[in-house]
């Protein structure tokens, strides 16, 4: 008989568990025959200690089977993105409508925010109406109609990940990379992908704060993902600083919404999706490669068909009929606003991603502990990127805050994550390797 004790002393002393005993421990925490001490205790195992590649694989496949797993009946391939996590990391909403438009059918499951980086849902959330639960009917008339839908995970899936995030959170086992890599792909994976492409960000705004750190955790996500029959490849990105020029749920969909209609494009979220979405189609067959995938994408973008599939996607999950064409009267905007002016002259030379985060989520745009309300209006827009020119006096970015208290704090916690040096530095490359 397996024993979830027997399985963790293994792990503690350097062994391996089998692929049996790794999936019987998944379902254990989806049925709760696992405790929540076994649980901690395996987890603080796995950091100290580590799976094999054979591991993490089964660990991934049975916490992924320990609740429904999605099968679709599509004319195409069904496809996906993930982002590990930044600072105005608003690609999924450009991505998922353009990838539909290409003949990819893309159930995107999302995420909230998560410490000082921004959620998709809580984005998504600022739309008037938008309902981001869903039910699977509900989901499958999307696909069909739509093509793409951006939603919450429902309790059915990888209910076993759900118990071991918790417990992961207050056990200081956050940074396993084996825990990290179990825990995004067995949702992924349960929504049936047929290919998935990752971005995993690295620098001051990231998790991941390393070229060394990115490319492990790459390495791994993309291994076990295959090892789990899912054609997958990842992308190390910059996120030495915000990819958007905004950081805040409302101000990020006005980015996504000007570059969508071509009002102000922002050439770095649009490189970027571009680049995930080149990949993803080659992946799934709908690209002779990730270049021609990228040219594909791009047109989606530039012809207008993606701003409006996302038209109705917004529509179909309970947002205003006219988004598209009247979103600055749509989206909440905030009271108060104030200038954040430059300290010193010269250029940008660094920034702290992980500062400007936790200064938008101090303003109340992300959650200080689970359960806090988030106010769609705040944030930080017109931010300096790295290599502008500035000067005492010269505005580094504008708060939009609740009142006037509270902006004042933000300006100071600005200021405090740029750098300004005398030189003109080199800026960051926004792709810096492919793994696949």
């Amino acid at each position: 008989m397996t024993d979830a004790r027997a399985i963790i002393a293994r792990i503690r002393d350097g062994g391996q568990p089998s692929v049996d005993e790794l999936r019987w421990f998944a379902m254990g925490l989806a049925s709760g025959a696992v405790t929540d001490a076994q649980a901690g205790a395996f987890a603080m195992a796995v950091l100290l200690k580590g799976l094999s590649e054979e591991g993490r694989v089964a660990l991934t496949r049975g916490m992924r089977d320990s609740g429904k797993v999605l099968e679709w009946d599509l004319p195409g391939p069904v496809v996906d993105k993930h982002s590990t996590g930044g600072i105005g990391d608003c690609t999924s909403l450009l991505l998922a409508p353009a990838l539909a438009v290409c003949g990819a059918y893309v159930p995107m499951i999302s995420g909230r925010g998560l410490g000082h980086t921004g959620g998709t849902l809580d984005k998504l959330e600022a739309i008037p109406g938008f309902r981001t639960g869903m039910t699977e009917a509900a989901l499958r008339k999307q696909m069909t109609e739509v093509h793409c839908a951006i939603v919450a995970a429902s309790a059915d899936l990888a209910p076993a990940d759900r118990r071991l995030y918790a417990i992961r959170d207050v056990s200081a086992t956050v940074e396993s990379v084996d825990l990290i890599t179990a825990s995004i792909l067995s949702k992924k994976l349960a929504a049936g992908l047929e290919a998935l492409v990752l971005d995993v960000k690295c620098g001051s705004g990231a998790f991941m704060k390393t070229a060394a750190e990115a490319e492990a955790l790459a390495r791994s996500l993309v291994k076990t993902a295959q090892g789990a029959g899912c054609m997958t490849s990842a992308l190390i990105t910059d996120m030495s600083q915000p990819l958007a020029t905004a950081a805040g749920n409302a101000l990020e969909v006005i980015e996504v919404m000007e570059t969508l209609t071509g009002t102000s494009v922002n050439a770095a979220l649009w490189d970027v999706t571009v680049a995930l979405g080149g990949e993803v189609l080659a992946l799934a067959g709908l690209a002779s490669d990730a270049k021609d995938g990228e040219g594909r994408i791009s047109q989606a973008l530039e012809s207008g068909a993606a701003a409006e599939c996302f038209g109705r996607m917004v529509v179909a999950q309970g947002g205003p009929a006219d988004f598209v064409e009247r979103w600055p009267d749509r989206l909440p905007s905030a009271p108060v606003m104030m200038e954040v002016p430059a300290l010193d002259d010269g250029f940008v030379g660094r920034i702290n991603g992980e500062a400007l985060g936790l200064a938008v989520v101090h303003l109340g745009g992300g959650r200080q502990r689970e359960g806090d309300r988030v106010n769609p209006s705040v944030g930080l827009s017109d931010l300096a990127g790295i290599g502008e020119e500035t000067g005492a006096g010269v505005p580094l970015a504008m708060v939009h805050a609740v009142t006037e208290d509270a902006a004042r704090a933000a300006v100071a916690a600005v200021q405090a994550a740029y750098g300004i040096v005398p030189e003109l530095p080199e800026e960051p490359p926004l792709v810096q390797k492919r793994i696949g």
